[in-house]
C-alpha cells in the first residue's frame, strides 16, 4: 500500500479546516496509509524583522528535517515549485509508483513564512500549489483534497470531474 506523509508546520486551529483535514483523512485511508506529522512553530516575537524571519524560517527547517524519513520520495509545497493540473499530478504519481517503484511520499508545507532553503534543497521535488497564497493551515486541506482527487483519477472513481 501507498504509504503518505504530511509534514506541517503547527497544529490546525479552526474547527472548519480541523473538519475538513478529518472528512479528507478518512476518504483517503481506502486508498492510502496516511500520517500528518506536526512539527512547532517557532515563537519569536509578535512582529518579526527581515532577520528574525529568516531565523524563524530555519528553526522550522530544522524540526522538519528531523522528521523527514530519507527513504521517501520528497516533496516540498512551495511557490516557486512546478505547477501542475490535478489530471497531471495523478500521471506523475502513477509514473513514480509504477516507473520508479516509489510508494512512499512526504509532503512538505511551511510555516506562515514559508518553507527553508535547506528542506527545498533537501526534497526530490518542488510542486506549487497555486501561484497565490494560502494560510499554511489552508495549503493542508488543499493538499489532503488533491491527494484525494489523484486517487479518484487514478482508480476511475467520479470524484474529479
Amino acid at each position: 500500500m501507498i504509504k503518505v506523509d504530511i509534514i506541517s508546520v503547527g497544529k490546525l486551529k479552526e474547527k472548519f479546516f480541523v473538519e475538513a483535514s478529518k472528512e479528507y483523512l478518512k476518504r483517503l485511508h481506502s486508498f492510502c496509509k496516511i500520517n500528518i506529522i506536526e512539527v512547532p512553530e517557532y515563537k519569536c516575537c509578535n512582529f518579526p524583522n527581515q532577520s528574525q524571519i529568516q531565523k524563524i524560517i530555519n528553526e522550522e527547517g530544522k524540526y522538519i528535517l528531523k522528521k523527514i524519513d530519507t527513504k521517501s520520495f520528497k516533496i516540498a509545497l512551495c511557490i516557486e515549485g512546478h505547477l501542475k493540473s490535478s489530471e497531471k499530478l495523478a500521471k506523475n504519481f502513477s509514473e513514480l509508483i509504477t516507473t520508479n517503484g516509489k510508494n512512499y511520499f512526504t509532503f512538505i508545507i511551511g510555516g506562515s513564512y514559508g518553507l527553508s532553503d535547506c528542506v527545498k534543497k533537501f526534497s526530490d521535488f518542488k510542486l506549487s500549489m497555486s501561484p497565490l497564497t494560502f494560510p499554511h493551515q489552508l495549503s493542508r486541506v488543499i493538499l489532503l483534497e488533491q491527494l484525494y482527487r489523484v486517487f479518484t483519477i487514478q482508480t476511475g472513481k467520479t470524484y474529479h470531474k
